[in-house]
């Protein structure tokens, strides 16, 4: 008898035990910041995140892990994967009803934050529990409020803001064209030297978005209107027509698109390819200073413009260190982080901090910094700004590319 009451009383501790542990992220969101912070010490936060730029793992690996585990005592790990495959890791959890996730922080935006917040993989709301983002943001900031048309209601916290850019080598091309005519007429005089990942992929899906609004009436037309709302039968047509005009005169042919922007930025450093892309204006400067681009790499922009958005940190429903990643998270968007992300010798990104905001010195510590040769001037970049379409348009990009170009 007495055998059977301890076994009783261990299985009780030992739920106990576990109800704690499935705290949800709002219980811990109404302690105060210390109590959170005081729980994270000496933990370890497994940060889940897309790991095909150098420059960026840099920054997470040489800046934010020491920096996390001097302040607070926290140890953070960088795991390389992709995001769908995070989000189907995530899924795969939630369907086995695994409470106690293998994954703290996801970085995410656009379609896959719209997958996750509808399947139910995400913690919950928890960006105005976060004293950097109350200090030092505009919380108001539309482009906070909604990702790729989805509304974001606190899941996920701004992280940085970027516009996509083209790259090319300033010692094989003198001009680099300036619209999407003037790309074609470049591909066809010569040939091989050209070409974009795969619509899978989130910079080539990028890269067929710019041509879906170039081959718009206007940009507005896309990124004005959700894909259901909208009648873009000409518009795409006109796009199909213009990605299978340059298959023929594009790096082996069109026969093989990179898988990736990794693999497309090796084809650009061995000089297979006279031009790559990226989803960062200042991320060349990194590449340059690391000795993989060649320092004549310039950017430039063609018209209508260029894509910008904001992308995003979030938490998963079943981390299983949810003070962790709120610690870790709230000191990525401190004014220190999001300076020394701003840096061309790390990441070179821009911020979505709000510069009136921030005390003198950090501005003029901002003001300071020299993005590079290779980055665009600011107005140029905000003079040339378009906005995200909403993220039904990338799964169908996606979706038709493969047949209506590979498979054509």
């Amino acid at each position: 008898m007495l055998n059977i009451l301890s076994l009783f009383l261990i299985l009780a501790l030992t739920a106990c035990s576990n109800s704690d542990k499935k705290q949800n992220l709002s219980n811990i969101t109404s302690q105060d910041w210390s109590t959170i912070e005081a729980t994270a010490e000496k933990s370890t936060v497994r940060m889940f995140m897309w790991g095909g730029d150098k420059g960026i793992n840099k920054y997470i690996d040489e800046w934010v892990t020491p920096h996390l585990k001097e302040k607070y005592n926290l140890t953070l790990k960088r795991i390389p994967m992709d995001t769908g495959e995070i989000l189907q890791k995530l899924q795969t959890e939630k369907q086995a009803e695994k409470t106690e996730g293998t994954i703290d922080i996801i970085w995410i935006n656009g379609e896959n934050f719209k997958q996750a917040k509808g399947n139910g993989l995400l913690a919950g709301s928890f960006v105005n529990s976060l004293p950097n983002f109350n200090q030092y943001y505009n919380t108001d900031d539309p482009a906070f409020q909604t990702d790729f048309g989805t509304p974001v209601e606190g899941m996920e916290t701004p992280w940085g803001k970027v516009q996509f850019v083209f790259h090319y080598d300033s010692e094989k091309i003198d001009t680099p064209p300036q619209s999407f005519g003037e790309l074609k007429q470049w591909i066809s005089k010569n040939p091989g030297k050209f070409t974009y990942p795969n619509a899978g992929d989130f910079t080539g899906n990028a890269f067929l978005r710019h041509v879906l609004y170039a081959t718009s009436p206007s940009p507005e037309n896309i990124y004005g209107q959700s894909l259901k709302d909208n009648d873009i039968s000409k518009t795409d047509n006109k796009m199909w027509t213009y990605l299978n005009n340059i298959e023929s005169d594009l790096w082996r042919e069109g026969e093989h698109y990179p898988n990736s922007l990794t693999e497309l930025d090796h084809l650009y450093s061995q000089g297979e390819v006279w031009m790559t892309m990226g989803y960062n204006e200042a991320r060349a400067e990194s590449l340059i200073n690391q000795g993989v681009f060649p320092e004549s790499t310039r950017s430039f922009i063609m018209q209508p413009g260029s894509i910008g958005n904001t992308h995003f940190l979030s938490i998963p429903f079943n981390s299983s260190n949810m003070e962790g990643a709120l610690t870790a998270i709230n000191y990525m968007l401190s004014p220190e982080a999001q300076l020394a992300k701003f840096k061309p010798n790390y990441w070179g990104e821009n911020t979505p901090i709000s510069f009136e905001k921030l005390p003198d010195q950090m501005k003029e510590n901002f003001q300071s910094v020299e993005r590079g040769k290779s980055v665009l001037s600011q107005k140029k970049l905000e003079d040339s700004f378009l906005p995200e379409s909403d993220a039904d348009y990338a799964d169908w990009i996606k979706e038709q590319w493969l047949n209506e170009v590979v498979q054509k």
